[in-house]
């Protein structure tokens, strides 16, 4: 049996990772942690956890296997460090945390440990979408990056109402989505979705970012604009907008332009297509509805991690590489569009 511990129980953790992890036979849901006492007994009884505090560093000494860090961005470094150094395999949620070093140290304490960190990346756990890495590795040296997304989460951002989620009994915290502290706006909160399937797919990391942002009057950014230069001497483009109207779906499309070829990603639209010289085509046939998202993937593979199978689809490396890039943007934008270097001295681990 696996025991689980659930650190920051707010919305997104009680809708998701912790139904994942109580439909799972092998998983004994050990403890759970939260502000707010009344929201942590519902969420205690509702899934029959054996211990609840608002103090996370009591669940320290529980006898735990696997840890889940769905706390507000700005606290997921120090406690994430904790588990993974108590011995457990962790999986955090995006953004990994908000300072690059921070999370490149987050990368060593698991290699030391000999344990698993994971990021809550769930289009990298879809099928079929690993075939663009092959389609990658036929176009040549990497020249040229687009990567953009869009959704339908201004209301989020902008302090509108959430009546979508009106229904479900722990509520989100605007503080996490609307403080520029706590890693707010729509870099941190949905940039980084596009980031982590760019950086698990392509061994890319960018090294200089110029860039300049739409801001809502909290400062936050609600629509993002970038130019980057990787390591290996690419240009890209980066961009992010919260301006899709309710009732659409996540537009996220990266195109990729190597020596001799290359690839076009639209989850939107489920395609994935490579292009080679003369007139060369290949479309990966993807079955309807593949790509839709969902987070399922990262919690059922943190189990599975620990029952010594699967692989991690979304390590620690792809997390930092995008904390980089955020953590990038949004310095140059708050500093009316300088351009900004990221020390890359040390390698990305290799996965």
């Amino acid at each position: 049996m696996v025991k689980a511990a659930i650190i920051g129980a707010g919305h997104f953790a009680y809708r998701m990772h912790i139904p994942v992890l109580a439909a799972r036979p092998e998983v004994v849901l050990d403890s759970v942690c939260r502000l707010g006492r009344e929201e942590l007994d519902l969420i205690r009884d509702e899934f029959g956890f054996a211990f609840a505090t608002e103090d996370w560093r009591e669940i320290l000494d529980r006898d735990i296997d696997i840890a889940v860090i769905a706390s507000p961005h700005n606290l997921h470094y120090a406690q994430a460090k904790a588990f993974l150094e108590k011995g457990c395999h962790v999986l955090v949620e995006k953004p990994m945390c908000l300072d690059p070093a921070e999370a490149w140290d987050l990368v060593e304490t698991a290699r030391r440990a000999d344990r698993e960190l994971l990021v809550a990346y769930g289009w990298n756990y879809k099928p079929g979408l690993d075939q663009m890495r092959e389609m990658v590795g036929k176009i040549g040296e990497i020249e040229h990056v687009v990567c953009h997304m869009a959704s339908f989460t201004r209301s989020i951002f902008s302090g509108g109402a959430l009546g979508r989620w009106q229904h479900v009994a722990i509520q989100p915290d605007r503080s996490t989505w609307e403080s520029p502290d706590q890693g707010g706006g729509y870099a941190y909160g949905q940039l980084s979705h596009a980031l982590g399937i760019l950086f698990w797919l392509t061994d890319l990391r960018a090294a200089e970012i110029q860039a300049i942002t739409y801001d809502a009057p909290t400062t936050i950014d609600l629509h993002d604009a970038a130019t980057v230069r990787f390591a290996n001497g690419a240009t890209g483009v980066f961009s992010g907008s919260c301006g899709v109207p309710q009732g659409h779906g996540f537009e996220v499309d990266l195109r990729i332009y190597g020596s001799t070829g290359s690839v076009l990603l639209d989850i939107e639209t489920q395609r994935l297509t490579l292009k080679l010289p003369d007139g060369v085509t290949e479309t990966a046939a993807v079955p309807p509805g593949a790509w839709t998202y969902s987070c399922e993937g990262p919690a059922n593979r943190l189990a599975d991690i620990a029952l010594g199978k699967g692989r991690n689809e979304s390590p620690g490396d792809v997390g930092a590489r995008a904390v980089e890039v955020l953590h990038a943007l949004l310095g140059s934008a708050h500093s009316g569009g300088s351009r900004q270097s990221i020390n890359t001295a040390p390698a990305a681990p290799t996965e």
